[in-house]
């Protein structure tokens, strides 16, 4: 049986254990909220000290730091360069891969930032063609309210 999984945390303290978990043994493709500038950027002095594993739980890589140093050195922006670490760590589980074009970027209404990003994960490539479709047809996030 295949199962869709939507992981809605609001922060990047989604252990990647839990994610691991759901998917041994079972056929589950998922779209997760990856909290990457509403979090992981904001709070990145913090968790480049290395007393906070939060990131390390996330991405489930205890040398992300020192990775993250490199790209940082290469030119690299954060939030991509995590992104990318959150899909090796899902390739590490047999889940195709998922570039940052493929994700779907959700921004603030007043400043435009980025907040977000949907990340789609299937170990089938026609879960990504279904991903595609919707891809095609999705538009910018609408405000809540309207004046």
């Amino acid at each position: 049986m295949l199962s869709f999984c939507f992981v809605d945390p609001f922060s990047v303290g989604l252990r990647y254990r839990t994610i691991r978990r759901l998917a041994t043994d079972r056929f589950i493709d998922f779209l997760i909220l990856l909290a990457l500038g509403m979090d992981a950027n904001l709070n990145l002095p913090l968790y480049l000290q290395a007393e906070h594993q939060r990131l390390e739980e996330f991405v489930d890589n205890p040398n992300w730091r020192e990775e993250w140093r490199a790209a940082k050195d290469r030119g690299h922006a954060f939030i991509p360069f995590l992104a990318a670490q959150y899909g090796r760590a899902m390739a590490g589980l047999r889940y195709l891969g998922t570039p940052l074009t493929k994700m779907y970027p959700v921004r603030s209404d007043e400043k435009n930032l980025p907040l977000y990003y949907l990340a789609f994960f299937s170990r089938h490539r026609l879960g990504y063609d279904l991903w595609d479709e919707v891809l095609k047809y999705a538009e910018p996030q609408l405000p809540l309210w309207s004046e």
